[in-house]
């Protein structure tokens, strides 16, 4: 009513002040138009099937020396770190209990399969280095399962389960880009996620001592230095894992490169060898 007077009592001043508002509201949506051409979408995290299929590949040449992480759902043998069989996409070990979670996950789906008979053996050789029950045939049982499609389901959703999904997670809370994810990833695959202090929320729990993450207002190459620095670290602790390649010369190289988004092409090196994905 107030306005409707004053428009009445004033047609310029109500013509001027109606031309000055569309004059703003168009302005604004202009600028807003421009900022919503301007603004760049988000970077795709480790968990975009691309990025995905390039940490299966780094992660492979680092365990298999391969880029063909497709073929090492049959892989299986005793590197001597003293957990047991190492087996598997992701190196399951018969002495730590995720290759126990995974052939029970393969036996709920499939029951009968070649290796559930080696589910109360592997339950018994938990925790140790022992083949006890496993030998000699589990190998070989091994391997004829891997060509099981429900078994390479199984690894796949296992490995996603234990690792691939709580790095990823991990690296999403602390605003760490498809880099820092995959530097997170390959943490938990070689050290678990446990208690011990080389395990994974240990080394980040040791880098967060000198840096603090981009959720928290840190710098994010500061901050995956300091981790990669704490992973070094763990590495050093265990003879089988004394070589920091993985580390020195392919994440460190994508890091000084500052490659957050961890964009192919990528060059880098594991054990001496040279690896590329274009």
């Amino acid at each position: 009513m107030v306005h409707a007077d004053r428009e009445t009592a004033n047609p310029a001043l109500a013509r001027r002040t109606f031309v000055a508002v569309l004059g703003a509201v168009a302005s604004g949506a202009l600028l807003a138009g421009r900022s919503a051409v301007a603004a760049p979408l988000a970077a795709p995290g480790l968990d975009d099937p691309a990025k995905k299929e390039t940490a299966m590949k780094l992660v492979s040449s680092a365990e298999n020396s391969s880029l063909d992480w497709k073929a090492q759902y049959k892989y299986i043998e005793d590197i001597g770190d003293g957990r047991g069989y190492t087996a598997g996409i992701i190196g399951f070990c018969s002495g730590t209990g995720d290759m126990l979670d995974l052939v029970r996950l393969y036996t709920d789906r499939k029951p009968g399969n070649v290796l559930a008979k080696y589910l109360p053996a592997l339950r018994r050789v938990n925790g140790s280095d022992s083949h006890s029950g496993l030998d000699p045939a589990y190998p070989g049982d091994w391997r004829k399962a891997a060509q099981d499609g429900a078994f390479q389901r199984a690894q796949n959703d296992e490995r996603d389960r234990v690792y691939f999904d709580p790095a990823v997670a991990q690296g999403k809370a602390d605003s760490l880009r498809a880099l820092g994810q995959f530097i997170y990833y390959d943490a938990i695959v070689m050290h678990g996620d446990g208690d011990d202090p080389t395990s994974f929320r240990n080394i980040r729990k040791r880098a967060l001592r000198s840096a603090e993450p981009p959720a928290q207002g840190g710098d994010e190459a500061t901050y995956l230095n300091a981790f990669l620095d704490a992973r070094v670290w763990a590495m050093k602790q265990e003879e089988a894992h004394s070589d920091t390649s993985r580390v020195d010369t392919e994440q460190r190289v994508f890091l000084r490169k500052g490659n957050l988004d961890l964009n192919t092409p990528l060059d880098w090196k594991v054990y001496g060898d040279s690896y590329h994905i274009g």
